[in-house]
């Protein structure tokens, strides 16, 4: 996942639809409270001066939790004022006295910004908590202010009007008619009246999604699975309870303690032997914040998303959805839910067929039960060993953490673009868990820095993403800063830390992020990197989790981590055979997740305010994927993407990108491979282009046709031929 700050910054002013999840208090409220806290904010605030740390790294060791609030509040008062100053400026607009002075405004709050949504996500604390809380809306005033700015917008769209006499070239060109849109659909066109409702909207959301991912954070740490009893986790291997073991230690409870993911099945489920522990397991996940308690959601997402339909509505159009597909690919949420709705009666179909499977074992082995949600990955196990003879515990040694990143991420990487990596200890961290290295390129110039942070804490979000410190631009001579945040099981002491193969095409997806950042060649900076339509930035990550099993990178990282040897032919064929083994539940799953992101955000102004569970069935129902084995990926009451990370009526994109990816790897597939010579050319075509160029465009120029959704279908085996 490409990580969307939860607050916005003047660098990715490309994103503002996906980033209005904050809106304003009284305007002279938010900014005289951000100038008494700037009064505060000096030189011995480590945000002050940009960093001397090469490529401007945040200085982690110098940077207390306390320095935050205090930086941010200061830089979005010299945001404010910057701005205003472009506003009223005397002299007639021009492209650089108005569209390049705002690309080079906000230094300090994008330094501040990007190094608090870096931490604040991945090692979260009270003091970082509360300045969540308390910086949100200020931040949204910030935000108003400047797109609801009336003198700034009469430039901006003077420029645009004039945009095809002034000469500009193609990228700066990109820039005016992108930033222009931005403005519209920020408001900019409303009256004062509705301008002033806008900012009551956006005040709200704002602090309704801050609630959302605190009340997320804490529930999911409470709703762990707890237990004193060693055989309730019968069928976990020593690895496994020794790190049930650590997490009941650091949290001071006795026994072992399972954390939970953010999604709904939990990975210990395939290895739990006892149906009781499955459930209760399951169960902590899928009610872990509907307990009625004070982490509960449903009442915050339930009124986020009346929210945000009257948002639309303010802004001309139908539903939320309609106005944030705007500048997406696929348009309208019309165009969405064709692609969702064609892929259903395949996906459903190959699902009911795996549960018939899954449910035949179960009848077999006399276990008297129907097939329970939570028993669905420990008997898929079970049918993938009878099918395929394969078994997870047999792969998992050929998949040591950092074998994995040197021998596979980075050697792939190597192969296509002859990018070279160095670790480096000189460079501070937030955390200890952190490791940093220095990309080179095949000439043995700078290209960025990379972090990576991989291991699961109380204090970090579920999932993984990637996200920038330093963003590239030409125009401020800056190189890219980017991260990587996972949550693999951590190891105990002294025990290497040995994947999945899930968590193996997790860490290729997310490095396809990072390159997507690291291979930015952009002049303006909200132009820059990641700044790309959500159902195109999924593209370069779905796409390099293919090479994790192209056999030439597969030789070279799959390695058992005792005995150096490679793994076995027979091995190898088995995990190929079983690719698409199980597709149907995953495709399924994830379908169901998106449409509920759908049907939430295609709610008209008039909707009642919805009971989240009801709605969820009857959104499920109408679709024809409420299958009671098949839960979706994420609960609405947990789907962290839609109410807190900016995919709100985006979870489709997942979707949209894999049909781009597959048909990607096939043009890869026929035209050579693993080469440097394609991966040059997609990077020059697609990858270092950023935000400048129409993207549907730039892929159909790189890859030669539409694309089509046959590859994805293939692979995910729902062609007839797919396994032949």
């Amino acid at each position: 996942m490409k990580k969307i700050p939860s607050f916005w910054m003047r660098t990715v002013l490309s994103q503002i639809p996906t980033l209005i999840t904050a809106g304003a208090v009284a305007l002279a409220s938010g900014t005289a409270g951000a100038q008494s806290a700037a009064a505060t904010f000096g030189p011995s605030n480590p945000f002050y001066a940009p960093s001397t740390l090469p490529f401007h790294a945040p200085p982690f060791d110098k940077i207390k939790d306390a320095d935050y609030q205090p930086a941010i509040e200061a830089g979005i008062a010299q945001n404010i004022a910057e701005n205003e100053a472009i506003a009223n400026n005397p002299a007639a607009p021009t492209f650089e006295n108005t569209i390049v002075a705002m690309e080079k405004s906000g230094r300090l709050i994008d330094r501040s910004m990007s190094a608090f949504n870096g931490v604040s996500g991945a090692d979260m604390n009270p003091v970082l908590q509360k300045t969540q809380d308390e910086v949100a809306p200020k931040l949204a005033a910030m935000q108003d202010a400047i797109l609801l700015n009336s003198k700034l917008f009469a430039r901006v769209e003077k420029i645009y009007n004039e945009r095809h006499t002034l000469k500009l070239d193609p990228e700066a060109l990109r820039l005016v008619e992108n930033d222009y849109k931005q403005f519209v659909l920020a408001g900019a066109r409303l009256s004062e009246a509705d301008k002033a409702e806008l900012k009551k909207l956006n005040e709200e959301e704002a602090n309704l999604s801050t609630a959302f991912v605190s009340k997320l954070l804490a529930a999911a740490k409470a709703g762990a699975y707890v237990t004193t009893d060693k055989g309730a986790l019968a069928g976990l291997n020593d690895a496994q309870l020794a790190a049930a073991a650590v997490a009941a230690k650091e949290r001071k409870v006795e026994g072992y303690v399972i954390p939970l993911q953010n999604t709904t099945q939990q990975p210990d489920l395939q290895d739990l032997t006892n149906r009781d522990t499955r459930k209760a397991l399951f169960d902590a996940s899928w009610t872990r914040a509907e307990r009625g308690d004070a982490n509960d959601t449903r009442a915050t997402i339930a009124r986020m998303a009346q929210l945000r339909a009257q948002k639309a509505k303010l802004l001309g159009f139908p539903n939320y959805a309609a106005w944030k597909l705007t500048n997406q690919m696929a348009k309208t949420p019309e165009a969405a839910l064709k692609f969702m709705d064609a892929l259903v009666p395949a996906s459903t179909a190959k699902a009911e067929g795996e549960g018939k499977d899954i449910q035949a074992l179960i009848d077999s082995q006399k276990g008297g039960f129907r097939l329970g949600p939570w028993d669905w990955n420990f008997y898929a196990e079970q049918v993938r060993k009878a099918k395929y003879d394969l078994d997870e515990s047999q792969i998992k040694p050929y998949f040591e953490l950092n074998n994995v990143l040197h021998n596979g991420v980075f050697y792939a990487a190597t192969q296509l673009y002859g990018i070279t990596f160095k670790q480096r200890t000189d460079i501070p961290v937030y955390n200890p868990d952190v490791q940093v290295y220095e990309v080179f390129n095949a000439d043995g110039k700078p290209l960025a820095l990379w972090y990576c942070d991989y291991f699961k804490r109380d204090s970090k979000n579920g999932g993984a993403w990637m996200d920038s410190f330093v963003g590239q631009s030409k125009l401020l001579g800056t190189l890219p800063v980017v991260f990587n945040v996972a949550n693999f099981s951590k190891p105990a002491a002294g025990e290497p830390a040995l994947l999945t193969y899930s968590d193996v095409t997790t860490m290729f997806h997310e490095f396809g992020h990072a390159l997507h950042g690291m291979f930015s060649n952009t002049t303006y900076p909200s132009l820059s990197g990641t700044s790309v339509p959500r159902d195109f930035v999924e593209f370069p990550s779905q796409f390099n989790e293919h090479w994790a099993l192209n056999p030439k990178v597969f030789a070279n990282y799959a390695k058992h981590y005792k005995t150096g040897a490679s793994m076995s032919a027979e091995l190898v064929a088995k995990i190929k055979k079983s690719d698409t083994f199980n597709q149907g539940y995953m495709l399924t799953e994830l379908l169901a997740a998106a449409q509920l992101d759908m049907q939430w955000h295609t709610l008209g102004v008039d909707a009642p305010l919805q009971d989240p569970d009801q709605f969820e069935k009857a959104a499920l129902e109408k679709v024809h994927m409420a299958l009671s084995t098949v839960p979706p990926r994420y609960r609405s009451s947990y789907f962290l993407h839609i109410w807190g990370n900016g995919y709100g009526a985006g979870y489709y994109a997942y979707l949209w990108c894999e049909m781009l990816d597959d048909d990607a790897y096939r043009w890869f597939e026929e035209n050579g491979g693993l080469t440097r010579a394609n991966g040059d050319r997609l990077r020059k075509m697609i990858l270092s282009i950023g935000n400048t160029e129409d993207l549907e465009k730039a892929y159909v120029a790189w890859i030669g046709r539409e694309p089509d959704t046959k590859a994805m279908l293939k692979d995910r085996g729902l062609l007839p031929d797919a396994s032949k």
